[in-house]
């Protein structure tokens, strides 16, 4: 973490990054945006773990909601993976304002390449990523790993029929209206796909529908968000002082 840090602020550059974190004896799907100044600006944990990875990785508490950060050219946030099928964490994420969003996936493959679902290929993830970008009326980063064989061995998915060839790669950049604004690269390459991104165009959109705005319902729907972190333990003396301080001095029935 440290190099990468060094390697942002050398580059002035920002950083999103997807990692495992190792919390004392805990595994967590972790994200970062890391500024030119080397700092994490925002880190936050997956939601929720999605199947098999339930039975390595722990779930984020009420700071992974926080996941949308101020920069000099627009707000941005991010989710990862199959957090872009749940529509309250989705929701939650449009409602801070987001212009650009980055969508973390791992490596992609097609149907017809061990994938059982079509929600967990290439085409489907890509599909989920673009959605979003047309509820949020965001520019998303649909973001992808490529896996080489380096990798497969190191890792060892050799037999794996989801992840034991090379490939996987689908990154792309999405308009606010849906469209793919790159070419892709093939799915073996390493390499950076580049696109012009104009805030008009976010206006323009919110201009026909804006989903925390004008094309909502809060006298029908509301969204109810619990963003505190809970802790593993809590010491009954902690809690008792901090409901005296929140308690209201009374002096004469009158609260000061």
């Amino acid at each position: 973490m440290e190099r990468i840090k060094t390697a942002a602020k050398e580059n002035s550059i920002y950083v999103a990054l997807g990692f495992s974190e190792l919390d004392k004896g805990s595994l967590y799907i972790a994200q970062a945006l890391i500024s030119p100044d080397g700092e994490i600006v925002n880190h936050r944990r997956k939601m929720k773990p999605t199947h098999m990875e339930r039975t390595i990785f722990g779930e984020g508490s009420g700071d992974c909601l926080t996941n949308v950060t101020e920069t000099p050219f627009g707000n941005v946030g991010h989710l990862c993976c199959w957090e872009h099928l749940q529509p309250l964490l989705k929701y939650h994420t449009y409602s801070q304002n987001e212009h650009i969003h980055i969508a973390a996936w791992p490596p992609l493959f097609g149907q017809d390449e061990g994938s059982d679902l079509y929600s967990m290929t290439n085409a489907g993830c890509r599909v989920l990523s673009q959605t979003y970008a047309m509820e949020g009326t965001n520019f998303t980063l649909f973001t992808t790993q490529v896996t080489s064989q380096e990798g497969i061995d190191k890792n060892e998915c050799t037999k794996s029929t989801m992840w034991g060839k090379p490939g996987g790669g689908s990154s792309a950049v999405i308009a606010p209206d849906g469209t793919v604004l790159t070419k892709n690269l093939a799915p073996t390459e390493e390499g950076i796909v580049y696109a012009d991104i104009n805030h008009d165009v976010i206006a323009l959109n919110k201009s026909f529908v804006d989903l925390v705005g004008h094309y909502s319902r809060p006298d029908l729907f509301t969204l109810v968000v619990d963003d505190r972190v809970k802790s593993h333990v809590v010491y009954a003396q902690e809690q008792a002082q901090k409901g005296k301080e929140k308690s209201p001095v009374k002096s004469n029935g009158v609260g000061k």
